[in-house]
């Protein structure tokens, strides 16, 4: 099986490209390069996992192009990464992602969403850990390599088709992480690098992005 990965040169391609192919499937990642000629480049794939890049400015129009380039190359199945809590209104990206999952859900194809909860691998836990937000709030951080492996579970097995999954490997705080891993942390400023984090970070310091456990342990058959 062939499964084009639609963003696949970044760090979740990578994890689902490796998964794919620890279940014997072949991952086809395409990035920049392949835009020119994207229905062509999906051709042969019977299968695709969607990833917009980080911060895109228009996401749905970037999904809604690479939705029509599968129907063009009658690929008939996709699963597409969004995220936990998409429907934010404070958080300019997240409602990209809403209105993404919606062009996915009316798309014809035979479609699975993933919404994958905070990066454990998007904290360095090897040195002092500094985030521009509460230390105290609660978060649904998942491992990159147990989102490479539900996404490969969801693209080769039967039984997801519509279905939406929340996605987290662990509940915890940043304080919690940085305890176990015995190092400080501290909160720090904003550093101003783009306005949609500034507001992700505001959104953070009140509620944080919780999402619960199970999900993904019934997926991956996890105790």
């Amino acid at each position: 099986m062939q499964v084009a990965v639609v963003g696949g040169h970044g760090k979740t391609g990578r994890a689902v490209g490796a998964a794919l192919a620890d279940r014997g499937a072949a991952a086809v990642p395409l990035g920049r390069a392949d835009w020119a000629d994207l229905s062509s480049a999906v051709a042969r794939c019977e299968a695709s996992y969607v990833i917009a890049p980080n911060l895109h400015p228009d996401e749905p129009a970037y999904v809604a192009d690479v939705l029509r380039a599968l129907g063009e190359a009658g690929v008939g199945r996709v699963v597409y990464h969004s995220v936990a809590s998409p429907y934010v209104p404070a958080m300019p990206h997240h409602v990209g992602k809403a209105v993404s999952e919606d062009l996915v859900r009316r798309s014809g194809l035979d479609w699975t969403i993933l919404q994958p909860g905070a990066y454990l691998q998007n904290l360095d836990l090897t040195g002092q850990v500094e985030v521009p937000y509460s230390l105290d709030v609660p978060f649904g951080f998942l491992d990159l390599a147990d989102l490479g492996r539900v996404a490969a579970l969801v693209l080769t097995e039967d039984g997801h088709v519509g279905a939406t999954y929340e996605l987290a490997t662990r509940l915890a705080t940043v304080r919690e992480l940085a305890a176990e891993a015995g190092i400080p942390a501290r909160q720090v400023d904003d550093p101003g690098l783009h306005p949609w984090l500034s507001a992700m970070f505001v959104y953070y310091d009140q509620h944080g992005l919780p999402v619960g456990t199970r999900v993904l342990r019934g997926l991956l058959g996890l105790p």
